[in-house]
């Protein structure tokens, strides 16, 4: 999983793709209005920054600001991207599952966004999982999104692909199709029992693989270490009170806000 995800996201293709991208996503600005007064007094790490997207609006906010990203190439886009701004931006290549050459309790906020958890395994997941713990400060902020394992089986399936547009409708049947052969051991009993997979999807014509996780398990992976637990649909500045709300069958992003515990 991790080889065919870091060569994904060398090649200059998908570093230019990620390049271009400027706008937050409607969670992240709802994110955004909500922490500014503090924003100012808080030291950000943004993990998976990628061509940095989220830097542009988060960084000249914060006092002090870290974007990092496993791969090079997306490390050196940002650098080339920000070189002329004169606010105080860090960028540099780390693995979040092992961020060794950052302090401990050294950050109060914490943003992994694009679902950049979902491209490692499981037990990478639950290692990043850690690391943030370790390097975010006591009631430091944690906002992330990851794909949505229930919506994705409530799409798989050809009825949910036929709409009034013929030709968006024969794209969906398509896409539906190469998911299959993609994912030949994948059926629907193993989708109904799951409470994660890693899946091969649509992103970026299939070439990566991606971990989709419910929503309830995500919150058992959080609750050791993590509290004050929201879930934000990726496309609404509203935050669900309900895990059975329609968005939750619904929505392929989801996002969790959480807090690192404090302890007594």
């Amino acid at each position: 999983m991790g080889t065919r995800n870091a060569t994904t996201y060398a090649a200059a293709d998908i570093v230019n793709y990620y390049a271009q991208l400027n706008r937050l996503q409607p969670a992240e600005s709802a994110l955004l209005e909500r922490l500014r007064d503090q924003l100012p007094r808080m030291k950000m790490l943004d993990i998976g920054v990628g061509g940095g997207r989220t830097a542009q609006h988060f960084a000249p906010l914060v006092e002090q600001y870290v974007g990092i990203d496993y791969s090079s190439e997306m490390v050196a886009a940002c650098q080339q991207r920000f070189r002329k701004l004169n606010h105080p931006m860090s960028f540099a290549v780390a693995d979040a599952r092992d961020l060794s050459q950052l302090d401990n309790n050294s950050f109060d906020f914490i943003l992994f966004s694009y679902n950049g958890i979902d491209y490692v395994s499981h037990d990478d997941r639950l290692k990043i999982l850690q690391e943030i713990k370790r390097v975010g400060k006591q009631g430091c902020y944690f906002f992330f999104s990851s794909h949505n394992l229930q919506a994705l089986e409530n799409e798989l399936t050809w009825q949910k692909q036929i709409g009034a547009n013929p030709l968006k409708t024969y794209e969906n049947l398509v896409m539906l199709g190469l998911f299959r052969l993609f994912n030949r051991s994948i059926n629907r009993q193993i989708l109904a029992k799951a409470n994660y997979l890693i899946v091969r999807d649509e992103s970026h014509n299939f070439r990566l693989e991606t971990y989709y996780i419910r929503a309830e398990q995500q919150i058992r992976q959080l609750s050791k270490d993590f509290s004050h637990v929201e879930i934000y649909p990726w496309q609404s500045t509203e935050k669900v009170l309900d895990l059975d709300a329609a968005a939750m069958g619904r929505d392929l992003w989801i996002y969790y806000l959480c807090r690192i515990k404090t302890v007594n």
